[in-house]
């Protein structure tokens, strides 16, 4: 008697996202091999991430120079974009401004030489209610700290209700630097804003001391109720600070090696230690992220989760990067702390790792954990970005060569970019028996007439057999659009059901599918794969 077809299908092909980690035959189906350019979509589906395009007209003073770093000020409802490349400061969307470091009464230019592009910023108002008056204060090794302000008319007073254009000037020519700091040497390289101060820390010889404001005065750090808080008592064997963290009411200090939180930080002069966690840190300043219920950032270790129950006393540290730690790490290792990018964007709940060296981009679906706790993870290629900024609009900004981008459409610029997925490894639970592969059916929504690529492999072979697949020009009328969730995309984007005969045998399977992206979306709701079991091998 013939043997019947047996049929497996994968539901939601790659929702738990990659998982490079654990032994790859006993995996869950939901994990995925290989998933690159791909994002982890609202309806659980795999699919390919976004492109992007260019914001801004050319600039001269930037060329081709990477966009390094990114800040928008927001002020009486306007915002306004600064960025940084090419050791030069711009403000400006469509058109990029550049700008010069003015003298405090703005009655000329000063000398300022900018050496690098890793700024980090932090806005504060100076005063409050109707008076308050937006600041922007910016950062950099090696570098005073600028502010960023309405000008006064010429020989005027700097924080004055000025009716001038917006630009920089020295922290320390428009307001006070701390106690025994000049200009010359006050050059903090992490900054925050947080309960109407700004913090600054990360001084060469001094990395162990956080540095204050006046309340509701950013600029000055001599006067009032500014200060400093030292932690040579707290962080062993001289851990120097990274960056700088606000969270439920506590400021979030994170060393290399280790993080202390501190309580009571409105009343600064009353700051507390509450918690104290060793042998945990941050590598890189700029991959601290608040996700409004959360703080995420880069270890050594991985990506990591700050939750805190505060009942509770206690802080449980979620591996986000978990089921790709191994690879990220060592990505990691190649890589210079200081071009390490990260960003949350909570309109499509990821967390994106960007890594220049090795120029890949880690996405985290932050949606909801795992059952281990970690995040579904997918890889981004040929992107390439140098900084991130989420501006007032929920847009996402990246910095690339010669521009400011946006998060946008299913092309990268004008160039297509690669969509790659395979499954795990599967033996139907019978690991001695050989698989006669007959047929592999797929629901997949995508561009009218869109090429994909069907592949498949038996026995841990990536000598893989494929066949290519148009997608139909029309959605097929038997079945329920609503189902499969397609009303989100545009026209020209349909849903197809279909199945290709295919061949080859062995006990173990792994199946597959590449498309290249251009100008439509594509995603994939159900994997089918029917075969016939052969002889015990």
């Amino acid at each position: 008697m013939a043997q019947q077809q047996q049929a497996a299908s994968i539901a939601a092909p790659g929702f738990f996202g990659l998982n490079l980690q654990e032994s790859s035959i006993s995996l869950s189906s939901g994990f995925a091999l290989e998933a690159y350019n791909c994002i982890i979509d609202r309806y659980g589906r795999i699919g390919a991430r976004r492109g992007w395009v260019p914001v801004n007209a050319t600039n001269v003073d930037l060329g081709s120079n990477n966009i390094e770093f990114m800040f928008e000020v927001v002020s009486a409802g306007s915002t306004t974009l600064i960025s940084g490349g090419n050791n030069k400061l711009f403000t400006g969307t469509t058109t990029l401004t550049t700008k010069t470091v003015r003298a405090a009464d703005n009655s000329g230019d000063i000398t300022y030489n900018i050496t690098g592009n890793h700024w980090q910023a932090a806005a504060l108002p100076y005063g409050d209610g109707v008076d308050a008056k937006v600041h922007a204060y910016l950062v950099q090794a090696a570098h005073a700290p600028l502010i960023y302000h309405e000008l006064p008319t010429s020989g005027g007073s700097p924080h004055a209700h000025n009716s001038g254009t917006f630009g920089f000037v020295r922290l320390g020519d428009a307001g006070t630097l701390p106690t025994g700091y000049t200009t010359s040497d006050f050059k903090p390289n992490c900054v925050l804003a947080a309960y109407g101060r700004i913090w600054m820390a990360d001084i060469a010889g001094d990395r162990q001391t956080v540095y204050f404001s006046r309340l509701l005065d950013g600029s000055d750090f001599s006067g009032g109720d500014s200060g400093s808080l030292s932690l040579n008592a707290v962080f062993p064997n001289n851990d120097q600070i990274v960056g700088l963290a606000a969270h439920n009411g506590f400021l979030i200090i994170f060393g290399r090696n280790n993080i202390a939180i501190y309580g009571n930080p409105i009343d600064a002069t009353e700051l507390v230690l509450a918690d104290y966690i060793p042998n945990v840190g941050c590598i890189a300043r700029d991959t601290i992220q608040n996700t409004g219920t959360d703080i995420i950032f880069l270890s050594d270790s991985g990506v990591r989760s700050l939750q805190r129950v505060i009942q509770e006393k206690s802080l449980p540290m979620r591996d986000i990067s978990k089921n790709v730690r191994d690879d990220l790490v060592d990505n990691v290792n190649s890589e210079s702390a200081l071009q390490i990018k990260a960003i949350y964007y909570d309109r499509d709940a990821f967390y994106l790792l960007a890594l220049p060296t090795t120029k890949w981009v880690y996405c985290f679906d932050m949606r909801t954990p795992l059952q281990d706790g970690s995040a579904r993870a997918t890889i981004w290629t040929n992107m390439e970005p140098h900084a991130f900024c989420v501006n007032a609009s929920k847009e996402l900004l990246i910095g690339k060569a010669g521009y400011v981008a946006k998060y946008f459409g299913h092309l990268d610029n004008t160039a297509t970019y690669r969509f790659k997925y395979f499954t795990n490894y599967f033996d139907f639970d019978t690991p001695t028996k050989e698989k006669i592969l007959k047929q592999i059916g797929m629901v997949l929504i995508g561009g009218s007439n869109q090429e994909i690529a069907i592949k498949w492999g038996f026995d841990y072979n990536e000598n893989y057999s494929a066949v290519t697949k148009k997608l139909d020009t029309a959605v097929a009328y038997e079945y329920n659009i609503g189902e499969y969730n397609i009303a989100e995309y545009s026209d020209g984007i349909v849903l197809d059901k279909f199945k290709s005969h295919v061949g080859g045998k062995g006990p173990i399977m792994q199946v597959g599918l590449e498309a290249e992206i251009n100008g439509n979306p594509l995603s994939i709701q159900r994997i089918d794969i029917y075969i016939k079991q052969g002889k015990t091998v």
